[in-house]
């Protein structure tokens, strides 16, 4: 047996007692056939994406079904010549199911390497040391700036007696 979904479009003038009536009518069809009816959906008044037979909008019905191909057709006959069924469609839905579950299967498969336990090294690394300046260099390089700090402070004095004074 194959699964199948099925769904279909009821006229939305049709009442909610035809419509249980109708949806009762159509599991008969595949329990009689030797199928099984594994869900029945009633999604309610919709509107419709564009008009079909003059409606706007319409009853959406899901069947989903286990049944053997000519069952299938004969329940796409009788849902074809029902004058209260706009629109239907089917779906065989088992190749998919089996290509899910493969993939499932694949993933399942697979280790995740957030799921391993983390392995931490006995031995600590030894930390490289920091490079450091010899003393002598940072005494030199503390003279220089000083120096210049010295040198810019005599400019600055040189360049105030020079200029004349602006009151």
């Amino acid at each position: 047996m194959r699964t199948y979904e099925i769904m279909f479009i009821v006229r939305p003038d049709v009442e909610e007692a035809d419509l249980d009536k109708l949806i009762e009518t159509f599991s008969g069809y595949v329990t009689t056939g030797g199928g099984s009816v594994t869900a029945v959906e009633k999604m309610g008044r919709r509107r419709l994406a564009y008009t079909v037979r003059k409606f706007n909008d319409g009853f959406y019905v899901l069947f989903i079904i286990a049944a053997e191909g000519a069952q299938v057709q004969e329940l796409e006959r009788r849902l074809r010549v029902q004058e209260q069924v706009i629109k239907f469609i089917t779906v065989r839905t088992d190749e998919e199911d089996k290509r899910l579950a493969k993939v499932k299967a694949l993933r399942d498969s697979k280790v995740k390497r957030s799921t391993l336990p983390q392995v931490q090294a006995s031995v600590p690394a030894p930390a490289a040391p920091a490079p450091v300046a010899p003393a002598q260099d940072s005494a030199k390089i503390a003279d220089e700036a000083t120096a210049n700090a010295a040198e810019a402070d005599v400019t600055t004095a040189a360049a105030a007696e020079e200029a004349p004074a602006t009151v």
